[in-house]
């Protein structure tokens, strides 16, 4: 009823989600950024949580509309399915042709079919909306979905949205198989007041506003306290905002206005849970796909910045901690299949005569030499522990904090491979260790110093590491690990 009045050519604050409206602001962009490279180059299911109406279906819209052209989506949003009507509607969303029959009959036929898209260069992706809500067999079953593999790949990437309530159930026992799979998580944090103000007018700006500020610092405030920055509620107050202006005859939103849409909303205060975001989490992949990079930043028990390795990259959470305490072994070691007893990691080259050992250049240029060996004799199966990624550019930082990163962990155990992002960032992944299988990867991560568990490094597997080397080889070098 107002759009005239305020020269709009669309509603500004729907609370359905549409994609022209993603707000990339608040870190917000950076999430969506950080999940498009966790899905397209992840080997475990991903897990993003938010608070009801933080922005999580929003968030899913996108990433669909974002992902290339040869990946497949499907997209499931009814959390009360059985075991079955899950695999049925995956095939129904992918044109298979499958047939009712027993789960283990249809996972069977769901596999062939996916291993011809693999082979013929597509990737599917399953978001599965609400994933708090869904039955425990449902759950179970999105577990044995993310086994499907053909050599060394994932033939299905999932991408689980829930409320806080998913990490409650992932917690217990009974969950704990799949809460290993978890690889990659991201909490979608409410907007902070300061960031308000800035997500109205882009809304506003964004439905064809041309005019100056609408509202008011005062409103601002008003919206801030009473939404407790949750998206859903901010585009309702505002909207009953607009109304009561446009009422008024105003075209400014004051006090008066936020106080009666706060007051017609009727919204009751909620506990909420402290926040930690994404600051971190969603720098994460920023390489592989804005081609730039946050920084690094490491703490000491004192609170000093460790290193500030710019612009090394942040990586996302890895498996939870609570997913490592039911591994019996810690600490890395060299294995040469997935049961073996662990080895001595390969050891640094000698330096030349006259190299300056303590020199962090010289000391990245032997662990580089060293990693190929390494590498070379892991199992495909193996996991490693990736701490951080920096573009190649960024040589010197990504030496500077492996050098301080072999204060907290033995040097011998520290790994680097090159590789490329899709976007062609050419860049280097620091590693730690090499572990036998998923759990005692975690296992490891969950004892590593605080300080680097707090920069969110990630699980990989060795297969997945060469073959993104092996990428970079064709393109770059006849090496597999090029200084």
């Amino acid at each position: 009823m107002y759009l005239e009045h305020y020269g709009l050519a669309e509603p500004p604050f729907r609370i359905t989600p549409h994609t022209e409206f993603f707000y990339q602001g608040a870190n917000r962009g950076a999430t969506l950024e950080a999940l498009q490279y966790a899905v397209l180059h992840g080997e475990g299911l991903v897990k993003v949580t938010g608070e009801v109406g933080a922005g999580k279906t929003m968030l899913c819209r996108v990433l669909m509309e974002r992902l290339p052209e040869q990946v497949d989506t499907v997209y499931l949003a009814n959390p009360s399915m059985s075991r079955e009507e899950i695999l049925l509607t995956i095939a129904a969303d992918l044109h298979l042709p499958l047939q009712e029959g027993r789960s283990s009959v249809l996972i069977r036929e769901l596999q062939e079919a996916l291993i011809e898209r693999f082979a013929a260069g597509r990737q599917v992706v399953v978001l599965i909306d609400e994933a708090h809500a869904m039955p425990e067999e449902s759950l179970e079953e999105v577990r044995l979905l993310s086994n499907l593999e053909h050599g060394h790949h994932k033939l299905l990437q999932i991408v689980l949205f829930g409320q806080p309530e998913l990490d409650t159930r992932l917690a217990t026992q009974s969950m704990r198989q799949l809460r290993e799979r978890i690889t990659h998580g991201f909490e979608l944090a409410p907007l902070r007041q300061t960031d308000i103000g800035e997500y109205l007018m882009f809304r506003m700006r964004t439905a064809g506003y041309k005019g100056p500020d609408i509202f008011t610092q005062k409103a601002i405030r008003l919206i801030a306290e009473e939404s407790e920055g949750l998206t859903r509620r901010i585009n309702i107050l505002a909207d009953k905002s607009l109304i009561a202006s446009f009422a008024a005859g105003r075209h400014q939103v004051d006090a008066v206005e936020a106080a009666a849409a706060i007051k017609d909303s009727g919204f009751r205060r909620v506990q909420r849970t402290h926040w930690r975001m994404p600051a971190a989490a969603a720098a994460l992949l920023l390489l592989g796909v804005a081609g730039g990079v946050a920084a690094t930043r490491l703490t000491a028990d004192g609170g000093r910045p460790v290193a500030a390795a710019q612009p090394a990259t942040v990586l996302p959470k890895a498996a939870p901690p609570a997913v490592a305490q039911s591994s019996a072994r810690a600490g890395p070691a060299v294995a040469q299949t997935p049961r073996s007893a662990p080895v001595s990691a390969t050891p640094a080259p000698q330096p030349a005569q006259g190299a300056d050992e303590s020199d962090p250049q010289h000391v990245f240029d032997a662990r580089l030499d060293a990693s190929r060996p390494a590498f070379d004799k892991q199992a495909p199966q193996n996991y490693t522990v990736l701490l951080s990624v920096a573009p190649r550019a960024q040589k010197p930082a990504l030496a500077q904090l492996m050098a301080q990163t072999a204060r907290k962990l033995s040097l011998d155990e520290l790994y680097l491979y090159p590789t490329v992002t899709r976007r062609g960032v050419e860049v280097y992944g620091l590693t730690y260790g090499f572990f036998p299988d998923q759990s005692h990867a975690a296992a490891a991560l969950a004892k590593l110093p605080p300080e680097l568990r707090n920069a969110h490094p990630m699980l990989r597997t060795v297969g997945g590491i060469l073959t993104e080397s092996r990428g970079y080889q064709k393109t770059n070098s006849n090496q597999p690990f090029p200084n």
